[in-house]
């Protein structure tokens, strides 16, 4: 794992440095400033008595060579995805919880419960994209759920719900983090989840996708009275289906 992501790391700062080249190729003033001050370097590197012109030769030479690089954007480019690689692997090893504490990390618990119907007409609501939420505060009429959130993980459970009959759909988009969801026993439920990476539990499956959709059934999905669609699209983030 830790070998895989230096190569990411490497190939992308080739492909970084090739599109530095370019960028250098397309502005000739700086790229023959460039080739003038390695001529220089390289000119004071072979000889074999060097005077004090030749070290402040090469001194000026790196100066103008170390400018005419941080006038190319992609070389800026390179430089902070160094730093962002190497100050993550820092934390990685030194097992520091670098985002611990924000925001996009706290968990998101809905629990659903049951009332008698109310009237449908004209309902409005908010739902926040980031942080805690509580999806209804003591009971309420159940409704197909569908959820959207920036990022956060996502609990819902249907442990104290009786669903109707026929088809229940619950939609969760999301960008980051993990989504659970808990179905009692006897609900026959199919699973749609598109993700761009990520892992799936469902049932005795478990699944890692890369930029793949997946869709699985229950075993009794077809014989239940009582059936569950859940249809989830996420960036980043697992999601899993729990029998309770």
């Amino acid at each position: 794992m830790h070998k895989s992501s230096w190569n990411f790391f490497i190939v992308v700062e080739l492909l970084l440095m090739i599109w530095a080249l370019y960028q250098m190729l397309s502005n000739l003033p700086i790229f023959f400033l460039a080739i003038f001050a390695l001529f220089n370097v390289a000119y004071v590197i072979k000889k074999q008595y060097r005077t004090s012109f030749n070290h402040f030769q090469s001194i000026v030479s790196l100066i103008v060579l170390a400018l005419c690089s941080l006038s190319i954007p992609a070389v800026w480019i390179m430089l902070v995805v160094a730093v962002l690689f190497v100050g993550l692997k820092g934390v990685e090893v030194s097992g520091i919880s670098l985002f611990e504490n924000t925001p996009w990390s706290k968990k998101q618990m809905i629990i659903v419960k049951t009332t008698a119907s109310e009237s449908k007409a004209g309902k409005r609501f908010k739902r926040p994209l980031i942080g805690t939420q509580r999806f209804g505060n003591d009971t309420y009429e159940w409704d197909d759920i569908n959820i959207t959130a920036f990022s956060g993980d996502t609990i819902v459970d249907l442990g104290n719900t009786l669903l109707p009959k026929d088809q229940n759909v619950i939609i969760v988009r999301k960008g980051f983090g993990k989504t659970r969801i808990l179905v009692p026993t006897g609900i026959g439920i199919m699973l749609e989840h598109t993700t761009m990476m990520g892992e799936v539990t469902f049932e005795d499956s478990h699944l890692r996708l890369k930029n793949e959709a997946v869709k699985m059934y229950s075993q009794e999905y077809d014989v239940a009275n009582r059936k569950l669609k859940i249809l989830t699209n996420t960036l980043f983030g697992d999601i899993e289906v729990i029998r309770v």
